[in-house]
């Protein structure tokens, strides 16, 4: 999450650009987009060369030794590097930058998710004004000059330009946060060579949180082959992602990149639409979903709706990730609240009996509503399940989260104090100790026959258990020598009070 000094440096770029002529907000995102990610090549390109140094191993390079761009002009790799033309003249600047370094970025992966993703990019700044090329990229400069511990970041910086867009966050265009998205991780424990997948990926935030887990925790064990799987070179990418946004699918594309995962399966695709024909292929899918409106019940994949009879995206995408799942596939996926308990539609009951009855479901999470903050007030939970299509449910894991580690308001400032994370990844560890918990704490399990009974109501306040403290209270005659007491005080007060007030009142 970003700081507010960071937030006023995009805000004074942004306002240059709005000066300069670039006044579609949506230009501004993607051209500050590209200077980011240029950057950020150009500081994992010296994390390389370090490497190289220090080690003596040659490390792979993303830059060639010589450049020529698609008119047959030539120029030296490293001169379209960041750190190259950032201090140059305007007008040498703007001259790399649009001949040689954008078209470069275009096209690296040869025909690769990201070289699809930029095929109709555009270099938007005007030519007739270098002077604000230099500005920007001397505001991209200081600005990731905040970031450079933590590349990762580019998908934060990219929602908080988004959510200046006056559309933000009404059609699901907000980012998970990067600790909830940790911790869903870790719950589903992606593994080497196991195919992961986010069907609503936006900017590849739990593509990118999967890849960083699956190489802290198993990267020093992974053979040559599981590497080739992990970046995509084996042609069979370990990360796919499907968004309807093209902006955001550059995003994606841009941040796997720069998390050493350079073919990933990134889709232009509605993932609930007819063309969308993927089953039984994913080993891990996690997923924050669109969760507004509806969509067209002629366009809705037919599978889908065998599995549930409905056109609202939160039951459809659950659907979907029923049916994208191997057997044996696991999920972790954010829902509204309203998929927990509503029970004026069928398709919510069914397809919550559906899950406890035909799958194993293991986990609900309730999160509170300031998680997604600024952007949306919603209130959510997470669902954490196993593919049977033979059922398995045993007892379901309640948790009722009630912070995650930053204020729950519109300024989400740290606020350790109040952080339930650590607490809900240390019991899932060990969920055989919770059948001792009462249902007064936290967390709990529920037998699957007493969700049965409820009619597979899954919000957490069906299941806890409320604790009446007795209040003892004075006699009533002791009550009313105490207000007469009270009225004689007064009494008294008052009389002094017109005394001292010259018997004026």
């Amino acid at each position: 999450m970003i700081t507010g000094a960071t937030k006023n440096k995009v805000d004074a770029i942004w306002q240059k650009m709005w000066e300069g002529g670039i006044t579609n907000p949506l230009d501004v995102i993607s051209n500050l987009t590209y200077l980011m990610f240029m950057r950020s090549l150009d500081e994992k390109e010296l994390e390389a060369e370090r490497l190289e140094t220090m080690l003596g191993i040659e490390q792979n390079h993303l830059f060639p030794k010589t450049y020529v761009n698609d008119r047959g002009e030539e120029i030296p790799g490293k001169d379209i590097r960041w750190s190259s033309f950032k201090d140059k003249r305007a007008e040498d600047m703007y001259r790399i930058i649009d001949r040689f370094a954008f078209p470069f970025i275009k096209t690296m992966g040869d025909n690769s998710a990201f070289s699809k993703a930029m095929e109709n990019a555009t270099f938007g700044f005007p030519a007739g004004k270098p002077s604000l090329l230099e500005k920007a990229v001397t505001g991209v400069e200081e600005l990731l000059a905040d970031f450079d511990e933590h590349i990762g970041d580019l998908g934060d910086l990219y929602e908080y330009m988004l959510s200046k867009l006056s559309t933000a966050g009404t059609n699901g265009q907000f980012r998970t946060p990067k600790h909830i998205r940790d911790m869903m991780v870790k719950m589903v424990d992606p593994k080497p060579g196991e195919l992961v997948c986010d069907p609503a990926c936006g900017t590849a935030g739990f593509l990118i949180s999967s890849a960083e887990h699956i190489r802290d925790v198993y990267g020093d064990d992974m053979s040559a082959e599981q590497w080739d799987r992990f970046t995509g070179a084996d042609g069979n990418p370990q990360f796919s992602g499907f968004e309807m946004d093209q902006t955001m699918l550059r995003i994606s594309a841009m941040n796997l990149m720069l998390h050493g995962v350079d073919a990933p399966d990134i889709r232009y695709l509605d993932s609930v639409s007819q063309k969308n024909s993927i089953s039984s292929k994913f080993d891990v899918i996690l997923a924050n979903p669109p969760f507004t409106g509806s969509v067209d019940v002629e366009d809705i994949d037919k599978g889908l709706r065998a599995i549930v009879e409905t056109k609202q995206t939160e039951l459809l995408f659950v659907a979907l990730f029923l049916r994208m799942l191997k057997v044996g596939g696991r999920c972790a996926c954010i829902v509204p609240n309203g998929v927990l308990f509503r029970s004026n539609s069928k398709a919510y009951r069914e397809l919550r009996k559906q899950l406890v009855e035909d799958q194993k479901l293991e986990a609900i999470i309730c999160m509170p509503s300031g998680v997604f903050k600024p952007y949306s007030g919603v209130s959510t939970a997470i669902l954490v399940f196993t593919k049977t299509n033979a059922g398995g449910t045993d007892n379901v894991w309640l948790y009722n989260m009630e912070g995650d580690g930053f204020t729950l308001d519109d300024k989400r400032d740290l606020d350790e104090k109040h952080n339930d994370i650590p607490d809900i990844l240390e019991r899932w560890a060990s969920l055989d100790a919770e059948a001792d918990r009462e249902r007064t704490e936290k967390s709990f399990l529920v037998p699957k026959q007493e969700i049965v009974d409820n009619e597979y109501d899954f919000s957490f306040n069906k299941y806890t258990k409320t604790e009446y403290e007795r209040v003892e209270y004075p006699p009533t005659e002791e009550i009313l020598a105490d207000l007469e007491d009270l009225n004689a005080q007064m009494t008294t007060s008052l009389a002094e009070l017109k005394k001292m007030l010259g018997g004026e009142f």
